[in-house]
């Protein structure tokens, strides 16, 4: 069967207006600017509604989303557990001069969830607690220097981005310090010759990043980092923001059999009601409550309480399992599909939060053009990004995306003869 092709007529109409007034029109990963969407045309730019495993454009086209707006959709678009008690709490108040008792239920939850976690505190975006994760580290260390893992997205303070990144300034990044993953002779080296300086190592529990295959851990690589932190005196800190609760409701350093000093929590952590979390142990939790650090909503009591429901619901349906379970079904799918069509479609990752590439030819083309073609027919996928599973993905949803790759492959493969 041939499937609908999307136009996106509305859409288009209201990026044209959106570009007056707003910079870029739409930005970060969800713009066009930042090259996920290629080419711009196959893509809409703006949604009218979602629901569970969907959401629908302006113009009405339905697409299964495993995008999951990024990562915030873990449960299924208004998932009705979540959204009730959230609901429930906007009755009676959410931000409010005193906090809601809810901050308190939250952090007790989270304590008795996540493996490391002795404490916890809220913000509204990983880059907040990425942020406070640093800063807590050089207040509790003395020090200035940070580890980072070379291909690493951190958030988009100043500290995090590189040196000729517009508006970040050299003293901006002067203390950063960066090696390659799973390396740890380069690592050992590192940590020798700055010996009594360096605050902290920072890293995602595995490379997510763009625009590469991403990469696990070597064997024994976690296990070695947490002895070389622990006996130089390093801060630990996991950046769970994007992996977080789709590898293990422990942490994902649980999941790959350690423990961090500090991990920082948010996308999925309240199936898309806006809320952040850095959790920690004991001995950090002074150098926490010695910064100058809030925002003015980061103790809203809805998100709070959608939070609670979300990680609640998680613990219920053994989400970790459940996604995986789906993950490798689809991705079986997406493989034999390809295989079928002479491609070599290339995936990586962990299988909830995965990563797709055609390697048909060096270049991106090929990759680009069956992604696109794939989005024209309601799969929402992004051609250089990771992508997330949620619970709401369905037996019969995930035939309908091999089916459509199906279709698709056999498009990008006429318009590319010579690969073949």
């Amino acid at each position: 069967m041939a499937f609908k092709i999307n136009k996106y007529k509305k859409s288009n109409e209201l990026f044209q207006r959106a570009t007056k007034v707003i910079p870029s029109g739409v930005y970060g990963h969800l713009g066009p600017a930042e090259g996920n969407f290629i080419p711009v045309s196959a893509w809409p730019f703006f949604s009218q509604k979602a629901e569970g495993a969907y959401f629908w454009d302006v113009d009405g086209n339905k697409f299964i989303d495993y995008m999951c707006a990024y990562g915030p959709n873990i449960l299924g678009y208004n998932d009705p557990d979540v959204d009730a008690a959230a609901m429930e709490q906007a009755k009676i108040g959410n931000c409010t001069t005193s906090p809601s008792y809810k901050m308190v239920e939250l952090a007790e939850l989270l304590v008795d969830t996540v493996a490391c976690a002795d404490w916890a505190f809220f913000a509204k975006n990983g880059n907040d607690a990425t942020s406070c994760a640093v800063l807590a580290a050089r207040n509790a260390t003395h020090r200035k220097k940070i580890i980072f893992v070379n291909g690493f997205y951190h958030g988009v303070s100043a500290w995090t981005q590189k040196i000729d990144y517009p508006g970040v300034l050299p003293e901006d990044v002067a203390n950063n310090l960066y090696v390659d993953w799973n390396d740890i002779p380069a690592l050992e080296k590192l940590i020798e010759e700055n010996k009594g300086e360096i605050a902290a190592f920072i890293s995602t529990p595995y490379m997510h990043g763009n625009y590469k295959d991403n990469e696990l851990p070597a064997d024994g690589y976690w296990k070695k980092v947490r002895e070389l932190c622990t006996a130089n005196g390093i801060v630990l800190i996991i950046d769970d923001v994007r992996a977080g609760w789709r590898l293990d409701l422990a942490g994902s350093d649980h999941y790959y059999g350690i423990e961090a000093d500090l991990i920082c929590f948010c996308k999925a952590l309240a199936n898309g009601w806006n809320v952040s979390a850095i959790c920690g142990k004991d001995w950090i939790k002074d150098a926490v409550s010695g910064l100058s650090y809030t925002g003015s909503y980061w103790m809203s009591a809805v998100p709070f309480a959608a939070a609670i429901a979300n990680i609640n619901k998680l613990k219920k349906i053994d989400a970790p399992k459940l996604l995986r379970e789906k993950s490798v079904k689809l991705l079986d799918g997406l493989k034999s599909a390809a295989d079928n069509n002479g491609f070599d479609l290339v995936v990586s990752g962990e299988p909830s939060l995965f990563y797709l590439r055609i390697a048909n030819d060096d270049s991106m083309m090929i990759h680009q053009d069956w992604v696109a073609e794939m989005v024209k027919r309601g799969i929402f996928i992004s051609s250089h990004h990771n992508h997330f599973m949620n619970a709401a993905i369905s037996d019969e949803d995930i035939k309908r995306t091999v089916d459509i790759a199906n279709e698709a492959f056999k498009v990008t493969k006429k318009m590319h003869p010579e690969a073949f």
